[in-house]
């Protein structure tokens, strides 16, 4: 008789930064007998920054259950955070999951759904802090564990969170030899990852981008943190 397939759902929306989404997706899938959902709100295709379309994905409502849920990151997540047609699947699918997981600002998601109260978790540094609105412990690590809860942090630290919980499925040394296939060996041109590395006037210049979309960020994190009570 056959293992029982690891069901892995990615829940999808429109706009999410797709590499928060492919880079775990690229490791994951090669977990022995994974079983990879992708899904969204309405199903069909979800439009990605930049244009990048994923097709035939399936209705979150119609996703019985899952051993891990992985939530990626986007300019639009808090959008995600207060759509009623995706936000309590995600919470649903996460209670009885085995990981929960996230990437990125997949983070405030995980905390708009109500499941990172009083946990430690990850995220993009520049909305880190948004976390604590959901009474999550903000942490600027890359990879971030706290029980069944692992969060990577900013797009790239997808991966690592990936790897990290392939070692946790499959050992050290299964997780080490797909690092190795996937030659996953980075090597960046430039320190400028962290803001506590970049270059001042980078960050400045980065932060001065952001700026505009924090009024609506917040807004829209004080509303689905109403929205949990």
């Amino acid at each position: 008789m056959s293992a029982a397939p690891l069901v892995i759902v990615f829940p999808l929306y429109p706009q999410l930064t797709q590499l928060d989404f492919t880079g775990p997706h690229q490791f994951l899938c090669r977990l022995p007998g994974a079983e990879i959902v992708l899904a969204s709100a309405r199903g069909g295709e979800v439009e990605a920054e930049g244009g990048v379309v994923f097709a035939r994905t399936v209705r979150l409502a119609d996703v019985d259950r899952c051993d891990v849920i992985c939530v990626p990151g986007g300019l639009t997540c808090t959008d995600a955070a207060l759509d009623p047609d995706y936000l309590p699947h995600v919470r649903r699918l996460a209670q009885g999951a085995r990981y929960v997981t996230s990437v990125c600002t997949g983070s405030l998601i995980l905390g708009a759904a109500g499941l990172l109260q009083g946990r430690r978790a990850a995220c993009h540094w520049a909305w880190r802090d948004l976390l604590s609105e959901f009474g999550a412990i903000p942490d600027d690590g890359r990879v971030v564990r706290d029980g069944h809860i692992l969060t990577g942090g900013g797009v790239t630290a997808g991966i690592d969170f990936a790897l990290t919980l392939v070692a946790e499925i499959a050992g050290d040394a299964f997780a080490q030899g797909l690092q190795l296939g996937l030659e996953y060996a980075p090597a960046p041109p430039y320190r400028a990852g962290r803001p506590e590395t970049a270059p001042p006037e980078v960050l400045a210049a980065v932060n001065a981008r952001m700026a505009p979309l924090l009024e609506k960020r917040f807004a829209q994190v004080r509303a689905a943190a109403a929205a949990m009570g």
